[in-house]
């Protein structure tokens, strides 16, 4: 197979598109022309839709939509000099776009309506595919990866994306990887990568649906055939004035506008509320003893690096079966079940499901082991207080561990109030506490730093170390490691890049904290992954 590179563009090689006039009738528009005749600009074919004017090829919309700190419109010449054929914008842009010659769309919702837009120009592509969103604070990329791989063992044609980027394999089998920024790209983005799927054959998409995506219309005009919910615990309390909030934007994903049914895990109570709040019907799933679901993961045993265990359906033991999650940790059998769940909802079941289910389903990134012997270093993506906790308790019950250093921070320009408590975690379930830099961003390092070990009590019985520098946290971490020890560098995953006032320098913990194990002294060559 050939390898794909972040260079692809997200949008299809060849569009048939929409005409202006057809497009201004679907979104009831008002269509402004600059000094030319309406009945021209409205024969214009569009066969593309961009946000960034630096990014307009000739035929394009250009959505021009209103910012925190500027207008969209205010690029209009450059998207006019670029080859954008029209505008979509609201009352606020529609001079500019005027200014700069360039006909124009203007409606009520600009934002609203780029999603609409895009839909209508890519030819629905969502429409042609199997689709599976996932929500949830933790678990989305875990879930998604894990079908997308499972597919992919069983020789289907698949696509995912999400946090990770958007990667798929097309109908001939060749990889395709495309660089995208956001959980869920931006509307256009997201239609243009749909179709471009279409356009190569793929079968299945599974996407992480954020928060974010469904209050700002990033996800709108999609209607997945199967949406999944995880959990809610802290975080992006800085989009979200409050949780009520942040379940509230969850939710829109269960109903009829983005999802025709869904699968809910009711291990928590928002999960719980949920399932009986939700417009699309809905099947759950529960892993915690005494919660009660239409499918329940009991009887769950360590098996190596994972975990095995029974599923009750609704049927009760005539439909017991057994699964196994690549993974270990009672969040990673939720995820494997969930994975499970929504494979099934889109017809793909049966024991060779399962089986490639068992050896496929791992996540670069999430609990991924970088050694195993003779001291264990994992890499986990947890950056919020419920998840380091996961991390953590899971990383405790593996047979055989003996002291857990856990190399922890926080992101900048994110959600302040759970640094501290983070920080509570931490030295409430490790050992050892290296406190350092996530992604500062913009922030000053060193203050977040000093907010999240303020939240560490005083006569705590952890070890706590403060360490200017991710790099020089790995190396102490390993330094201080001893056989039998499990060392998690928590918060990053499988990023390649670190973010520090604004400049990304690369930056992989797996490969730090490889190279930090394999120059202690005596160490010798760290025992690798066995191949979970």
């Amino acid at each position: 197979m050939s390898g794909g590179t972040a260079s692809e563009p997200a949008r299809p090689r060849h569009s048939a598109g929409t005409g202006a006039g057809t497009l201004a009738s679907e979104l009831g528009a008002r269509l402004t022309v600059p000094g030319t005749l309406e009945a021209s600009a409205a024969a214009q074919q569009l066969t593309g839709v961009t946000l960034d004017s630096r990014g307009v090829q000739p035929g394009d919309l250009w959505c021009a939509l209103p910012g925190a700190n500027a207008h969209g419109a205010d690029f209009a010449d450059q998207a006019a000099t670029r080859g954008a054929v029209l505008a979509l914008t609201d009352e606020a842009g529609a001079g500019a776009c005027e200014r700069a010659g360039l006909p124009a769309l203007v409606v009520e919702d600009a934002r609203r309506d780029t999603a609409r837009a895009a839909a209508l120009i890519y030819g629905r592509p969502a429409e042609q595919l199997s689709t599976i969103g996932v929500t949830g604070t933790n678990g989305k990329t875990s879930v998604t990866t894990m079908i997308h791989r499972t597919l992919l063992e069983l020789g289907r044609a698949s696509g995912v994306v999400g946090t990770s980027g958007t990667s798929y394999r097309d109908g001939t089998g060749d990889e395709h990887l495309i660089g995208t920024v956001r959980t869920t790209p931006e509307a256009p983005e997201l239609h243009g990568l749909l179709a471009r799927m279409v356009e190569d054959g793929v079968q299945v998409c599974g996407m992480e649906i954020s928060s974010h995506a469904l209050v700002l219309h990033r996800a709108d005009e999609v209607v997945v055939d199967v949406a999944c919910f995880t959990n809610l615990s802290q975080d992006h309390l800085d989009f979200h004035p409050t949780m009520e909030d942040y379940f509230e934007a969850k939710s829109r994903l269960f109903t009829p506008e983005h999802s025709r049914r869904g699968v809910v895990c009711v291990d928590d109570e928002w999960g719980r509320r949920l399932a009986r709040e939700a417009t699309v019907p809905v099947t759950t799933y529960a892993t915690l003893p005494g919660v009660e679901a239409d499918h329940m993961a009991v009887d769950i045993r360590p098996d190596d690096y994972g975990s095995v265990f029974t599923v009750v359906g609704p049927d009760g033991p005539i439909a017991q079966r057994r699964l196994r999650a690549a993974l270990p940790g009672r969040h990673y059998v939720a995820n494997t079940l969930a994975a499970s769940l929504l494979l099934e909802a889109i017809g793909v079941a049966g024991p060779e499901v399962d089986a490639a289910l068992g050896t496929a389903g791992t996540v670069p990134g999430r609990m991924e082991p970088v050694a195993l012997a003779p001291v264990r270093g994992i890499v986990d993506y947890s950056h919020t207080p419920d998840a380091l906790e996961q991390a953590l308790a899971t990383l405790r019950s593996v047979p055989g561990t003996r002291r857990i250093l856990c190399v922890m921070g926080a992101g900048g320009d994110r959600d302040r109030a759970k640094r501290p408590v983070m920080g509570e975690v931490a030295a409430r379930l490790a050992d050892v506490v290296i406190i350092t830099d996530d992604n500062p961003r913009t922030e000053d390092p060193a203050a977040i730093r000093a907010a999240v070990r303020e939240g560490i009590p005083a006569g705590s019985d952890a070890e706590v170390h403060v360490v200017d520098g991710r790099g020089n946290a790995i190396d102490l971490a390993a330094s201080l490691a001893d056989v039998g020890d499990t060392i998690l560098v928590s918060g990053k995953g499988a990023e390649t890049g670190q973010d520090i006032g604004g400049i990304v320098h690369p930056f992989d913990d797996r490969l730090h904290l490889r190279d930090a194990l394999a120059a202690r002294p005596g160490s010798g060559d760290p025992q690798p992954d066995g191949g979970h």
